[in-house]
């Protein structure tokens, strides 16, 4: 670009500050009358432009808090209890704080910073002066240093720095900040364009609607050339938590294969999530280091249902001997935060009829467990669930709708181990591979529904595949997250780069 280009497409910005480039900031603004940041905005354009090159230097400033500001017109909590003791020379704690009108804060930090220095003795619960206003001149060196406020840190005195840590640890007095200082230094093109006779002409900085109406407007006028090629910030539009996205996919491999979708309550009752699943109301899962129970009781469906899965614990079906102990409607009312989402297909089962059988469903959702938090255990985490009702199915095609669905989320590496869980028989652990940690990552657990299960449920023992894997695990994996806790820190600057999830 040549030099009249060059200076036909500086914005009037750039313009009001190119004479003033040999100047302090401070100055360019005054005399530009333009404010520190549009200066400062206006200089990394013509950097852009290679017409001035800009260093900065770090500096360290300590300015006042506000505390601090609160304090430089009242003066420092121990200056008021200070002129308190200067006219009562001894008085109780209680009364001090008192006729102080000290907060209960700023009253301990007065405490504590008078007797470090030696002004005042404490003794059976009364507070004397111990000092003379020559004493008290001398050590009151930090209302002198609040006074001051700005000041450069490298160029304090010993005796402003001994001031400065003794209020550094007192909240909101003072604050430590990190300035950069801008230096210009004008190029070679920069020297030929302030040479050159910039016309004041005004320029068109836009073409608008209400510009083309009239040619009054835009005819013999000039416009101002625009540089394309100048790098700018880079522009992060809005979108989707890519936990969303993700969860959106998985939905969508679901709907694909021909599944619909179950939705309910992340507050159940135990019935629906232990009770139908042919968990035992004594089994460690359902004790408080494994659930978050709420204070409150859900109510139970029909008399019906409720007595068959009574029977189901208590006695068995189906040739089965059950669990042979009291089963009880109070243990079964109690609210959980669900711990799975395979609640939600006992709750579907339970309003199945066979005439719509066969039929598929599956759920995608939030679940909660006690557990510690490390890196790959969550409080919280989302769940994949499936069901398959049908007459005909069997253990391998569960395998191969699980195949099927890790395939298309993109795991090629994964492996089923024979597993066990009370409402499924037989079961199997599904895991995949952790390339960054070089393991085996568990997911979930998958299985065939026992005749506990389906027979109070549906009515007949008709085979119900079922799986149940951990959603946020499978989330590591792809989007290479090394830590489980980095799913929720919503750091902005790593969403923004986050990868749609397409495979």
């Amino acid at each position: 670009m040549n030099i009249k280009r060059l200076i036909e497409s500086l914005s009037p910005n750039e313009r009001k500050i190119l004479p003033y480039l040999e100047e302090e900031i401070n100055l360019i603004c005054e005399k530009s009358e333009l404010d520190n940041t549009s200066v400062l905005r206006a200089l990394e354009y013509l950097q852009n432009k290679k017409i001035i090159e800009l260093n900065f230097e770090k500096k360290k400033t300590v300015e006042i808090g506000i505390n601090g500001s609160l304090y430089k017109s009242k003066g420092l909590p121990e200056r008021r209890l200070l002129h308190l003791l200067d006219k009562k020379h001894i008085i109780s704690l209680s009364e001090a704080q008192k006729e102080s009108k000290l907060s209960n804060d700023e009253f301990k930090a007065s405490l504590g910073a008078l007797k470090k220095k030696a002004l005042i003795e404490l003794k059976n619960g009364k507070i004397s002066l111990n000092a003379n206003k020559e004493e008290i001149s001398k050590k009151s060196f930090e209302e002198s240093l609040i006074e001051s406020l700005p000041l450069d840190y490298e160029s304090l005195s010993p005796e402003q720095i001994h001031g400065l840590k003794s209020l550094e640890n007192r909240k909101g007095i003072i604050q430590i900040k990190e300035i950069k200082i801008p230096h210009i230094n004008i190029t070679k093109l920069g020297k030929e364009i302030s040479e050159s006779k910039i016309k004041s002409q005004k320029l068109i900085e836009q073409l608008t609607p209400e510009t083309l109406k009239k040619d009054s407007l835009w005819k013999g006028k000039k416009f101002r050339r625009y540089d394309i090629l100048s790098p700018l910030p880079a522009i992060s539009g809005g979108k989707r938590h890519f936990v969303n996205q993700s969860i959106d996919y998985a939905k969508k491999i679901w709907t694909d294969m021909g599944f619909k979708e179950m939705s309910g309550n992340l507050i159940v009752s135990s019935f629906w999530n232990f009770d139908t699943l042919f968990t035992a109301q004594d089994h460690p899962v359902r004790e408080m280091q494994d659930t978050f129970f709420i204070n409150k009781e859900k109510e139970l469906p029909d008399k019906e249902l409720v007595k068959a899965i009574k029977d189901s614990h208590e006695k068995g079906v189906a040739g089965s001997k059950g669990w042979e102990y009291n089963w009880e409607e109070k243990q079964a009312k109690k609210a959980v935060l669900r711990t799975h989402t395979t609640c939600l297909s006992s709750q579907t089962l339970a309003k199945l009829k066979e005439k719509d059988l066969p039929v598929k469903f599956f759920a995608l959702g939030k679940c909660f467990r006690n557990e510690t938090v490390d890196w790959s255990h969550g409080f919280e985490f989302n769940q994949t669930e499936g069901i398959v009702v049908d007459k005909n199915a069997n253990f391998r095609h569960l395998l191969g709708y699980l195949k099927q669905f890790f395939d298309k989320m993109g795991f090629k590496k994964i492996r089923m181990r024979p597993a066990y869980f009370p409402y499924t028989e037989p079961s199997v652990e599904i895991d995949v591979w952790h390339p960054e940690k070089r393991v085996w990552l568990e997911l979930g657990g998958a299985g065939i529904f026992r005749p506990e299960v389906t027979i109070p449920l549906l009515g007949k023992n008709i085979p119900v595949l079922a799986w149940g894997p951990g959603f946020d695990r499978i989330l590591m994996d792809y989007y290479e997250i090394k830590d489980l806790r980095e799913l929720y820190k919503n750091d902005l600057s790593k969403l923004r780069k986050m990868k749609i999830w397409v495979k």
